[in-house]
């Protein structure tokens, strides 16, 4: 047998081998899966303290499943982690109140958690006065 055909042999029974192996794993992952399909989630509970890793319980009739989850440290706790909104720019400062506010619209709401359509949060008005002088005191000091 010349080289070249040797190669394209051994290229075959490879290719062949990995085909198989992947086909394995995705059986193992349908053995190991449930049959149900109507099941009904938590919502994410942080091992310590009200953010990081934990996890969450979900139910099916009978079955019972824990899922790794992780509640971010910055997220606002106020939506909770499973509400994701598309939020607007925010709008400009109340002179009345020294806030500025903006609204969000629920984009997804994940293991079937309960969200708000629409959200609206506040924050306090930056003052630019005070970062630009800071920004020029830091320059003169060169």
């Amino acid at each position: 047998m010349q080289p070249r055909g040797l190669l394209l042999l051994l290229a075959l029974l490879l290719l062949a081998a990995t085909t198989e192996a992947g086909k394995a794993k995705k059986d193992k992952v349908k053995k190991d899966g449930s049959e149900c399909q109507d099941w009904r989630w938590g919502p994410c509970v942080p091992n310590s303290k009200d953010c990081g890793l934990g996890y969450r319980e979900g139910t099916c009739g009978d079955e019972s499943k824990k899922l790794k989850c992780k509640i971010p440290c910055n997220w606002k706790k106020k939506f909770g982690a499973d509400c994701k909104y598309k939020f607007e720019s925010w709008g400009g400062c109340s002179a009345q109140t020294g806030v500025k506010t903006r609204s969000g619209v629920l984009k997804k709401a994940l293991y079937n958690a309960q969200c708000e359509e629409i959200v609206y949060v506040s924050k306090p008005c930056a003052s630019k006065m005070k970062s630009k002088s800071k920004a020029k005191k830091g320059k003169g000091k060169d």
